[in-house]
């Protein structure tokens, strides 16, 4: 009878222990909590303003909207209250002067925040952040500088950085301010324009290089516009997600919805055709495809996924045969297969995500393709997080 007993107690043990969400968003979301990601610490427990913490309350956020559930809320808080003194301070190793777009990516989570809590702390760290965008520098055609340290390059992932947040404050407290939503849409233009390939450029995909450095000194840029020499997957991935992101916020009266929402429709059908045509997913480099040492990256696929999926959803994007979401159907489901993880203490891993890429080198194809990848990695995970519940509204 022990023996039967025991057998049985442990066996009604099992389903508990390899049970997961049947939400691949939640799934995600709950193994990046129980692993202490994105909470406004670093590694070793010291504050950090993190753009991919950002990047990650944003999805906690709708997936705190979708469910109800309270936990997701309050990671958020928690998160914030890392980085945010109670008089309002951004810590964390945050400066102004240090003219930098990524951490005010947490920006959208200040709003958010404040708008739910109505406490002063989470305006003021906000006007914090706006207030940087007042004094940061520019190109001569007014485009932010990804950072001080490189003078007049702009870079994709800064509009997914800075430009949410510009639009968010602006909705909220400036809804008049026809000079910051000009500004805004003037950031987006600027970076398409000076970023896309061209017609006859070699590897053409027309979609849009890396980034631009418009005094032409750095080593990698271009002769005609100073463009980078490559289409890396997820710094188009964070321009993809801005768009489709700030449609919600900037007014369809505004002119410059309209100058956005025509950019997007230019780019998700290349995105679509850039895929590769045996997985479904995108390589990192997207202008070498099955190049040696390419291979398919996992972050920008995600953020792909996410972009298409909920432009097509709100009709920003025509899809009248389904292509596009075929397509993107397709992608999320090699992710699942493939980088999806399931760990022996029912959380989730995740695989293929590039760790970092950056113009502050030579920008070409061999210095993408020799960064490392890295086990839950938040930049990918958060974008799995993200494409999972657009996936999941299917």
């Amino acid at each position: 009878m022990f023996v039967s007993i025991s057998l049985a107690f442990l066996l009604s043990l099992l389903p508990a222990a390899s049970a997961r969400p049947q939400s691949y968003a939640v799934w995600a979301a709950d193994s990046a909590i129980a692993r202490g990601q994105g909470n406004g610490l670093d590694a070793t427990g010291k504050a950090i303003v993190s753009y991919e913490h950002g990047e990650f309350q944003w999805g906690l956020r709708l997936l705190f909207e979708k469910t109800g559930n309270q936990t997701y809320f309050n990671y958020i808080q928690k998160g914030v209250d890392n980085i945010v003194f109670s008089n309002g301070t951004v810590h964390g190793s945050y400066t102004v002067s240090s003219f930098v777009l990524d951490p005010l990516r947490t920006g959208p989570t200040f709003l958010y925040l404040y708008t739910q809590t109505q406490q002063a702390k989470y305006r003021i760290a906000a006007d914090i952040f706006r207030g940087q965008l007042n004094s940061h520098p520019r190109t001569a055609q007014g485009q932010f500088w990804h950072k001080l340290i490189y003078p007049n390059q702009g870079w994709l992932d800064g509009i997914y950085m800075g430009e949410i947040f510009y639009a968010q404050y602006t909705s909220m407290f400036q809804p008049t301010n026809t000079t910051a939503w000009a500004d805004i849409t003037s950031q987006f233009k600027l970076m398409f324009q000076n970023t896309l390939q061209n017609a006859t450029a070699p590897n053409n995909t027309g979609l849009m290089y890396h980034g631009y450095d418009f005094s032409h000194t750095a080593p990698w840029a271009s002769a005609d516009r100073g463009h980078s020499p490559e289409v890396w997957d997820r710094a188009l991935g964070w321009y993809a997600m801005a768009l489709v992101d700030i449609l919600d916020i900037i007014p369809t009266s505004n002119p410059g919805h309209a100058v956005i929402l025509n950019i997007l429709q230019t780019l998700a059908p290349k995105i679509k055709a850039a895929a590769d045509p045996t997985s479904g997913v995108w390589w990192l480099v997207i202008t070498q495809p099955g190049r040696a040492k390419n291979y398919f990256e996992s972050s920008g696929s995600a953020m792909f996924v996410y972009s298409l999926l909920k432009a097509v959803r709100l009709g920003y994007v025509s899809d009248a045969d389904g292509s596009i979401v075929k397509a993107a159907k397709r992608a999320y489901e090699y992710m699942v297969a493939n980088w999806v993880v399931s760990n022996p203490d029912g959380t989730m891993g995740w695989l293929n995500t590039v760790v970092v890429g950056s113009l502050n080198t030579s920008g070409d194809y061999n210095y993408y393709v020799s960064q490392p990848t890295d086990l839950n990695d938040l930049k990918g995970l958060a974008a799995f997080l993200l494409a999972s519940l657009e996936y999941e509204r299917l």
